[in-house]
């Protein structure tokens, strides 16, 4: 310990002696390290933490979804496990209280709560039987709406509330680090089980279930028993189901479940920053092996005067796990910064973000990289500066030689850095080129000069469906008539807004091979919904102000639906009717296709028929049987007045009060809100990149300097007996060209390797893109060559004179 310490106090008077090689080098390793905290931060809370739920260990997933009759079927029959079903993304409105508040919550089985082992704050959490009919007038307060709309007051307990026009009853509160499923998660309501409403019973919410093992119980039991399960669960429905529903199911751990969209991404930016900091490993040896060369005589005297090979190692290596340490310092202090703005960055939707900090672990991780780092930067500089000797310290040649491994290393080093580099670069490049791709989609729609806001009336509201219709034809009249407006329509799922409706779907003439009932995308709108989104029509025609009558029973399709349900057919006058209605629709247009779920694709695969619109009438109902009650505005302005949210918001308040209008903005920040996860994504790669860039060409850099320097009289020698200057600049070029080839071309090839796992976050682009790899190729050599310039034209200035008194 007293030899350890000895080093210390030594390797701390070295680095103060050195403040600039010192500064350089801590600020590197700071870099590097605290962006491998912040990431590892996330990797951490998001994958490694326990679930904060009791005994999680037992909590399963089933990968497949079920409506509630089939989730009632499933906790009668199966007995490896107690399941919990939860429908998120659901909407009420808190009325009573000043103004109506929109609150998202989630509508959960009795027993879900209790299947996770949470425990409320305040009050309880539901009791069996709570979600039937007639017994589900509860609702339980996450903590921070407890804490926004009701004070904290502990009498909330036992208080009714009004939601959607109903009172509920205040059962519990839940802890403020409790955010299942989401963060988003305001109020939790039971489920209104209710076998007489066969729609939604058999056809609502198609719900994901979890569980809790069973003592003695195994995951693979379970998933044997749910197979077993699925198999004849489908008999029990009015309906046949497609074969291919949940045919694959499966029971997984639930963290598994939860972050499995997150972990490919996760890893792929930790592998980023590993590069990074194997980059600022191999720029701070470099700079050792520079100063080393300046300490050949101390360490031959130290060797002379009795120090063998091991403890010179030794003492170098604490000089390395010293000037990591304080990197290691500073690094935490830029991981905490770093991991604030990734939070910020990253899509507010990725699971179990609100659980990310800096914890123990992250502090063991930290301490155990900055070890690590003190000896990956400082062992070869170390084991290459104890082989000196004084023969070979205190005479030229032997100098020379010690100079010549040295540059050897220092240019492995600095390959190794380019392919490092030109690796990240590449992914950078490929994530540009998909965001590029997928920002500039065709959405269908027109993106400029729209204005939308999401309106909320009461579904105890709309239960007339005269006085609902009246309400919006109110609004859209008195929007139109204000200054600045085009046209202006209503829709019940906006275009990338994360709603969807649907409806099984009976075609007139259907051929056997075609029993099954298609399942489609139902959009209720009005009659200047299509010019107001600048969506165009195909053929036929679009809704007019008749059809919100009902008289008439009319339907439109989208170009794609078309093609699918009448291939090489003309679809205007076709006969259509949704499941349930007894009456055929006409289908009297063909509408161009939107992207309505994302920018990949139109509508989700499971949405087998397309897209339905219908005009929005007393015909125009949902699987529920009830006419839509929250629709979203859609305003086309003559320019993007910033001023029409508070327009709209007055004109919605002037016809009643009692009605919601949230979500306001432009159809130009749906779309960009439909792009921030892979933007966050290729912003990460893309900052990480240009860091390793930096870092390499810093590398590259200094290996030239130190060669220049170290042939000051070589090249002067060159110059005296007439050497071209120009002559001089293409030797230093050639050298450091010679290194930054290999160096792309081996990162290429470790590209070819690797980048296949980028595959799941591209879109119109290949993990195997000639355009990107021949771009970066060229990029990287024209910056690696400018790199290379700076020391070749020093040395292309070199004075003869002076050189030949260099030393």
């Amino acid at each position: 310990m007293e030899t350890i310490s000895q080093d210390v106090r030594y390797a701390l008077r070295t680095l103060l002696k050195s403040p600039a090689f010192t500064a350089v080098a801590v600020l590197t390793l700071a870099l590097g390290i605290g962006a491998n905290t912040a990431i590892f931060s996330l990797v951490d809370g998001i994958l490694l933490v326990p679930l904060p739920y009791s005994k999680p260990e037992q909590l399963v997933s089933v990968t497949g979804f079920y409506p509630k009759g089939a989730f009632a079927a499933m906790r009668e029959q199966v007995h490896t496990m107690d399941a919990g079903a939860y429908a998120e993304g659901h909407e009420f409105n808190l009325t009573g209280l000043g103004e109506p508040v929109r609150l998202t919550g989630t509508l959960v089985s009795a027993e879900l709560l209790s299947v996770l082992g949470a425990r409320p704050e305040l009050g309880r959490t539901f009791y069996p039987g709570e979600d039937r009919a007639g017994q589900d007038n509860y609702v339980i307060l996450s903590h921070a709406l407890w804490e926004q709309r009701f004070g904290k007051d502990p009498a909330i307990i036992g208080r009714s509330v009004q939601l959607e026009g109903m009172s509920r009853q205040v059962a519990g509160v839940m802890p403020a680090d409790f955010h299942f499923p989401s963060a988003k998660t305001q109020v939790w309501i039971p489920l209104h089980n209710d076998p007489g409403n066969v729609p939604t019973y058999w056809a609502g919410d198609f719900m994901p279930v979890i569980g809790r093992l069973r003592p003695g119980a195994s995951i693979p039991q379970a998933h044997a028993e749910i197979r077993m399960f699925q198999t004849h669960v489908g008999a029990l429905f009015p309906w046949q189901m497609p074969a291919a529903w949940n045919a694959d199911v499966s029971v997984v751990q639930l963290k598994n479940a939860m972050v499995s969209g997150a972990r490919n991404r996760l890893f792929m930016l930790l592998g980023a920053v590993a590069l990074v900091l194997l980059i600022a490993c191999a720029n701070v040896a470099n700079l050792t092996l520079s100063r080393s060369a300046s300490r050949q005589k101390e360490i031959g005297i130290r060797s002379a005067l009795g120090a063998g090979p091991q403890r010179l190692v030794r003492q170098l290596l604490t000089e390395s796990v010293v000037l990591a340490a304080v990197g290691g310092f500073l690094g935490l202090v830029v991981a905490t910064f770093g991991l604030s703005l990734l939070k910020t960055a990253l899509p507010v939707d990725m699971p179990r973000l609100m659980d990310v900090h800096m914890d123990w672990r992250v502090l063991i991780f930290t301490a155990a990289l900055t070890l690590f780092t003190g000896f990956v930067f400082g062992l070869a500089p170390a084991l290459q500066s104890s082989r000196a000797v004084l023969s070979e310290t205190l005479n030229s040649g032997g100098r020379a030689a010690a100079i010549s491994v040295s540059q050897r290393l220092r240019s492995s080093l600095a390959v190794g850095e380019i392919g490092f580099a030109v690796l990240l670069v590449v992914a950078a490049g490929l994530l540009i080129r998909s965001f590029w791709a997928l920002s500039h989609v065709d959405p269908g729609f027109q993106a400029e000069h729209v204005f939308t806001a999401h309106i909320t009336p009461n579904e105890s509201f709309c239960s007339h469906p005269a006085r609902c219709l009246t309400f919006y034809r109110s609004v859209l009249d008195q929007v139109q008539s204000a200054p600045g407006v085009k046209s202006a329509g209503v829709v019940n799922t906006l275009p990338l807004g994360g709603r969807v409706a649907k409806r099984s779907l009976q075609i007139e003439d259907f051929t056997t091979a075609q029993a099954q009932a298609p399942l489609v995308w139902l959009n209720t709108v009005s009659p200047g919904y299509f010019h107001a989104m600048g969506i165009p029509v195909l053929s036929g025609t679009g809704f007019t102000r008749a059809d919100e009558s009902g008289d008439s029973l009319v339907a439109a399709v989208s170009a794609t639906t078309a093609q699918r349900i009448w291939p090489n057919q003309i679809a205007v006058g076709k006969h259509i009717r949704f499941v349930g209605e007894n009456d055929w629709r006409t289908v009297v247009g063909v509408i161009a296709d939107v992207r309505a779920y994302d920018l990949q694709k139109n509508v989700p695969d499971f949405f087998n028929g397309g897209m339905i619109y219908v005009p929005y009438s007393p015909k125009a109902t949902l699987e529920d049987g009830r006419v839509p009650a929250e629709m979203t505005i859609a305003v086309q302005t003559a320019s993007d007045d910033a001023q029409m949210g508070a327009t709209l918001s007055g004109i919605v308040t002037a016809i009643n009060p009692e009605v919601p209008v949230n979500e306001l903005k432009t159809m130009r920040t749906v779309v960009s809100e439909a792009v921030s996860s892979p933007a966050s994504t290729a912003s990460l790669i893309t900052a990480f990149a240009g860091l390793a860039l930096t870092l390499g060409l810093i590398g590259i850099y200094g290996v030239l300097s130190f060669l220049v320097s170290k042939r000051t009289r070589e090249i002067g020698i060159r110059i005296a007996l007439g050497a071209q200057r120009q002559h001089v600049l293409w030797l230093v070029l050639k050298e450091g060209a010679k290194f930054s080839l290999t160096g792309i071309s081996l990162g290429l090839v470790g590209s070819f390797a690797i980048t296949h796992w980028l595959s799941s976050e591209l879109y119109g682009v290949g993990p195997m893109d000639p355009v990107t790899y021949v771009g970066v190729a060229i990029a990287m050599a024209a910056v690696t060559m400018f790199a290379c310039y700076v020391p070749a034209r020093r040395a292309m200035r070199v004075d003869p004179l002076i050189a030949l008194r260099y030393e």
